[in-house]
């Protein structure tokens, strides 16, 4: 499904709000197309809830660190600078969400930041068995603003014009 795309523009955008090399953690790294950007500024964690991506990412990258964890409950006690996805936590329900917005400011360190990108709607669909939730800016404002300082909430264009989201919160 990501073929053809990677999150280097919304790595530009997380550069502005993260040092380099910090300790960032990608949530469902896929195929490793923006973990192999990201690790050119930053220590990366890789993670994923499919084997058969960490495997084949490990096949080429041996020394990789890499992690197989669920995005809900993200089962690690390792801490982290940042956790970033790309269009990965919209397979989640609107209540799984919450709960792993939970579970990342657990994993942060201090002042320690998400990055996530969504598509952006007002709907639930679901297309070859995954679930699909979009979200406006309001829904993702509301889910973190108790927990989290909201740096950025941008309206931004993947495939048509601004089809998407990106939030960036940092831990309260």
């Amino acid at each position: 499904m990501a073929e053809g795309y990677d999150g280097a523009e919304l790595i530009k955008v997380l550069q502005k709000h993260l040092p380099k090399n910090s300790i960032v953690m990608e949530l469902g790294m896929g195929p490793g197309k923006d973990l192999d950007i990201l690790k050119k500024s930053y220590t990366v964690v890789g993670s994923d809830n499919s084997q058969i991506f960490l495997d084949k990412y490990k096949k080429k990258h041996q020394d990789a660190d890499l992690l197989l964890l669920d995005a809900v409950t993200i089962q690690t006690n390792r801490k982290f600078d940042c956790i970033y996805s790309n269009k990965v936590l919209h397979h989640l329900t609107k209540e799984d969400l919450r709960k792993s917005l939970q579970r990342q400011k657990e994993l942060l360190n201090p002042n320690g930041i998400t990055f996530h990108s969504f598509w952006k709607g007002n709907k639930v669909e679901e297309m070859n068995g995954l679930l699909f939730t979009y979200y406006e800016t309001e829904d993702l404002k509301k889910m973190a603003e108790s927990d989290f300082e909201i740096l950025a909430l941008e309206t931004h264009t993947e495939m048509e014009k601004d089809d998407s989201i990106y939030v960036v919160l940092r831990t309260r």
